[in-house]
């Protein structure tokens, strides 16, 4: 029997009634687990894969990567604060130097010990109300299937890599695929191609179906912000000032600052936005206006039909395309527990700071969270308020009783005001500024009721 055969029996045979279950290994499943390590909270955590990194291991069985991706903001507006990159890494690093990051992390902190790696759970149950536990059946390297009851569930299984693949109306008879079944550039070789979605992946994309295919057109729903990956030499997210700014002043001074570094995208044909600047999430992109000004690329509207090679768009024009690739993004997916049990509403679970279940202390969706340059920090406080909430409900702190009676009694989501576009990714999205300040005086309060 195997080493990994020989963890698999010995964590079902363990009584785990006093450890937490922790689903994933990526961003925010190493995050949790550093916490839980640090606050003594006894956890055993699952992962799919064979090492951890989650989607930043193109390798691994639900990633989403393509050889070409880097990060879309800067590593240090993105990295763990407390485990800051190495000065070798480019300002933008590509999967493949995140990949080392995350294994470094999980050695830094010891943190892979607590896991079985090559186990898919298949199924997680209440053992009754809250607070009665959870348990968990998953599959083994080797096929075997086992289980065994928790304390309590922690799901941190990203949301990026269940593709969201909208109906089109007719026939494509040449190759169509989603943009997270793209890995290299060299399908494009030779194609005319379509993407479709101008998101920061459908744009990405996009660039390298310019350098590498035939022809390439990019069909649009709707028009976007598109901000530089450098101002003035530097990461443009570094460049914001300490001072928070009203949303109104900072949309007009950021407003200013695009329109020196990227113009009119009007201009190259792309669809002018019908929301104001921060309601969705911009494009962190300098090469595809380069190219549209250069008219390597045809911007195209929104799609009508498809009928053997020929694309009919909803402005009444038509061109034909040997592939196309839906850059249409991805939908939150938990498929081992019913929706019901998460408080879905709408596109996404309705959790307390995005995390935490109003009516069960046992049960927390972890990385559910998105925001304009909120990085892995952001959900490493997530983490951190998370675990300090367990500890505190285990020694009874009156700001862990404080945190599960707001929980309880009805929240809205930390949107600061913000009025972000009705679409499925924007359903979890926060006010950075909001979210953070919030988390952080939970963390706040939690730490010194401890003392």
């Amino acid at each position: 029997m195997d080493t990994q055969s020989t963890t698999s029996v010995q964590a079902e045979s363990r009584d785990m009634r006093s450890h937490f279950a922790l689903i994933g290994a990526g961003p925010m499943g190493l995050a949790m687990a550093k916490n839980l390590i640090e606050q003594g909270i006894p956890f055993q955590g699952f992962e799919m894969h064979s090492d951890v990194g989650g989607l930043w291991d193109i390798d691994g069985p639900k990633s989403t990567m393509y050889e070409t991706a880097h990060l879309i903001s800067s590593k240090t507006m993105t990295e763990f604060a407390d485990f800051p990159m190495d000065s070798h890494v480019a300002e933008y690093p590509s999967h493949r130097e995140l990949k080392h990051y995350f294994r470094n992390y999980a050695d830094h902190y010891g943190i892979r010990e607590h896991y079985l790696f090559g186990a898919v759970v298949m199924s997680a149950s209440p053992l009754g109300g809250p607070g009665e536990g959870w348990r968990l059946a998953w599959r083994d390297a080797e096929g075997r299937e086992h289980k065994a009851d928790f304390a309590g569930l922690l799901i941190a299984n990203g949301t990026l890599s269940e593709p969201n693949m909208p109906e089109f109306k007719g026939t494509f008879t040449g190759e169509l695929i989603h943009s997270s079944a793209y890995r290299d550039p060299e399908i494009f070789k030779g194609k005319r191609v379509l993407i479709i979605g101008a998101g920061n992946s459908g744009c990405d994309i996009a660039v390298d179906a310019i350098h590498h295919g035939k022809a390439c057109d990019i069909s649009m729903r709707r028009g976007y912000y598109f901000v530089p990956k450098y101002v003035f030499g530097r990461p443009a997210d570094t460049m914001g000032g300490k001072i928070r700014l009203p949303m109104w002043l900072k949309r007009r001074v950021d407003g200013m600052i695009l329109k020196w570094f990227t113009g009119d995208p009007q201009k190259y044909g792309f669809p002018k936005p019908d929301y104001a600047l921060y309601e969705s999430h911009p494009v962190v992109n300098s090469l595809i206006l380069f190219h549209a000004g250069h008219g390597d690329i045809k911007v195209r509207p929104d799609v009508d039909r498809f009928d053997g090679h020929t694309v009919h768009f909803k402005d009444g024009s038509e061109a034909d395309y040997d592939l196309i690739l839906a850059a249409t993004g991805y939908r939150l997916h938990y498929p081992f527990i019913d929706k019901a049990l998460l408080n879905w509403q709408g596109d996404a679970p309705h959790l307390y700071l995005n995390c935490l279940h109003p009516e069960r202390d046992d049960l927390v969706v972890l990385g559910m969270v998105e925001a304009s340059g909120l990085g892995w920090q952001g959900r490493h406080e997530q983490a951190e308020m998370v675990a300090r909430y367990i500890a505190g409900l285990k020694k009874g702190l009156g700001a862990a009783t404080s945190l599960k009676a707001e929980k309880a009694a009805g929240f809205t989501r930390a949107t600061g005001g913000m009025n972000y576009i009705d679409l499925p990714r924007m359903a979890y999205y926060v006010d950075k500024a909001t979210y953070r300040s919030a988390v952080t005086r939970w963390i706040a309060a939690l730490k010194g009721s401890a003392t």
